[in-house]
């Protein structure tokens, strides 16, 4: 099979190439704040569109429909990445960003579900289907755009950009958010101002299109649509293209996941973590959060330069250990620091729960037994608990080796119960209210945060300019947007579900994270065994 020109004549002045990083960056921070928009107002959206009288229940299916945009992210790429590598770069992400825009504005004007009932839910699903739709293309367009741009030499860096702004549209989310409470009263802000952050992805999705309709094609495709190279049917070739299913596989399963898995890890999971399960006031779990993303975002830009001179291979590899070691000690230094007060009780005083049927379903909307209701009840308040081996008799709670007077508790009332549940932990050291971390408090965390988010960008960095070069041009927009997006989109859009799943069951608020744990260590060993180390490969190359 013969390989299209890698060097197209036409190269990028350096006014043309700060347009082509600017507007793909800027087009990508967008986008992504369009999706994390929504994970940016869980605790809103679920009230609005999710209501049910389990807590746990409601914020699973909150977390589910976020995984279903996910969910439909490889099906945008295998869309997408046809038609990129079929009629082109530029006007592919065009579309995508276009369809982005208007179906996070529509979320915003969903009515809520006590007033249309189920079609709420309904259509806030339908519009995160055309949302990964947009996004499974989006990323793909945007990366193989700048890298057929770039000089092989700053490959990495110039596509570290694109990297960087996924971090950009989730510090715009924050952003937004933040100065949209600050502008409105909290009773306006929880009736209808929450709608607002939604409904500016419009004057965001204008200016997109201002910057990017100023592009022109790619060099490299209108070299192949010049020489008549353009793949017929981008999506069987990337299946059938020499030594491509390997490329698939390790691009998949040692690159995909893994990135994917930290960064959600790094910025999402931190963020429920601190407001659910530490009680941090949301504002300030927000600013800390933020701050640190924003901050973070150079690490990205570091590696990417760095793997021009390195490798790619060296950073992501490395990245992976480093998350293994590194990941369980940076949250439990968020949550000694985070509440400290809490983190304490939990350990001079933890809870045992005991008694025939003590099992807890996150599904049901309540508990069938008493013991269930308990461990309901402890897992709607953030307590972390653990399940005692004497498995009969009456419900029972332990604390600190003292039983807790359950005689007069109201168990066929969740609400009533719940506050009762907490003036009966009070004495043992449990203050379940929100708090403010202090300042010092607040910059361990956010210290703790950034080495996160050092480990993502170690990871994240150098990956746009890694997949590009993995791909011959013919098929690049496909081969590496599939990938890309069944491992992010699975891997890390069930993320925040699987994690608060594994929470919910076991009652401890650290647990989520082994699957993040198992995830990297997969990557770690593809990616081991299936990149090859040494100076970065130019296009076409077998860099796998």
């Amino acid at each position: 099979m013969t390989e299209p020109a890698r060097h197209p004549d036409v190269q990028p002045s350096t006014s043309d190439m700060r347009l082509v990083i600017a507007a793909s960056s800027m087009g990508t921070v967008f986008e992504w704040y369009d999706f994390f928009i929504y994970g940016a107002l869980g605790a809103i959206l679920t009230k609005a569109f999710f209501p049910s009288d389990n807590p746990t229940l409601a914020t699973l299916l909150f977390w589910l429909v976020f995984a279903v945009g996910f969910g439909f992210r490889p099906l945008g790429a295998v869309l997408f990445g046809f038609l990129g590598d079929r009629l082109g770069r530029k006007y592919t992400f065009l579309v995508t960003v276009t369809l982005m825009g208007i179906a996070t504005a529509g979320v915003g004007l969903i009515p809520s579900a006590s007033s249309i009932g189920l079609a709420a839910p309904a259509l806030v699903i339908l519009l995160r289907i055309l949302q990964g739709l947009a996004l499974g293309g989006e990323y793909g367009g945007a990366a193989v755009y700048v890298s057929e741009h770039s000089p092989p030499a700053r490959r990495g860096y110039f596509t570290s950009y694109i990297q960087a702004s996924v971090v950009g549209g989730f510090v715009l989310s924050l952003i937004v958010v933040l100065a949209c409470k600050g502008l409105m009263s909290a009773e306006v802000w929880q009736a209808w101002g929450w709608r607002m952050p939604f409904l500016l992805s419009l004057a965001l999705l204008a200016i997109s299109l201002w910057m990017r309709l100023k592009l022109s094609e790619s060099p490299v495709f209108q070299a192949m649509r010049d020489e008549g190279e353009l793949a017929g049917n981008p999506f069987v070739e990337s299946f059938t293209y020499p030594g491509n299913k390997r490329r698939l596989f390790i691009a998949l399963f040692g690159i995909a996941a893994g990135l994917t898995v930290i960064w959600y890890t790094a910025m999402f999971t931190g963020l429920s973590f601190l407001t659910t399960a530490m009680r941090v006031e949301d504002t300030r779990a927000q600013i800390i959060v933020g701050i640190s993303a924003a901050l973070g975002m150079g690490f990205y830009l570091w590696f990417g330069h760095l793997s021009d001179r390195l490798g790619r291979k060296k950073p992501i590899v490395w990245g992976y250990a480093l998350t293994l070691l590194a990941m369980f000690p940076a949250f439990w230094l968020m949550g000694a620091h985070a509440n400290p007060g809490l983190t304490a009780a939990a350990a001079r005083a933890p809870v045992i729960v005991s008694g025939t049927d003590c099992t807890f379903s996150p599904f049901a909307s309540e508990q069938q037994t008493q013991c269930g209701k308990l461990l309901g009840d402890l897992s709607a308040l953030g307590v972390p608990y653990s399940v005692s081996g004497d498995a009969y008799g009456d419900a029972r709670i332990n604390v600190s080796g003292r039983e807790l007077p359950l005689a007069d508790y109201l168990w066929d009332d969740k609400a009533a119960r719940g506050k009762q549940l907490q003036a009966l932990l009070a004495p043992s050291g449990y203050d379940l209210a929100k708090v403010k971390p202090t300042l010092q408090d607040s910059l361990i965390i956010g210290f703790a945060l950034l080495v996160m988010m050092a480990l993502s960008g170690a990871t994240y960095g150098p990956v746009a300019a890694l997949l590009a070069e993995m791909f011959p041009p013919r098929i690049r927009y496909s081969s590496m947007s599939i990938p890309y997006h069944i491992g992010t989109g699975y891997f890390g859009g069930f993320l925040p579900f699987i994690s608060a799943y594994i929470v919910a069951k076991t009652g401890n608020p650290y647990n989520g994270l082994w699957y993040t744990w198992f995830v990297v260590l997969m990557a770690f060993v593809v990616a081991a065994w299936g990149l090859k180390g040494g100076a970065p490969r130019d296009y076409g190359d077998d860099a796998a």
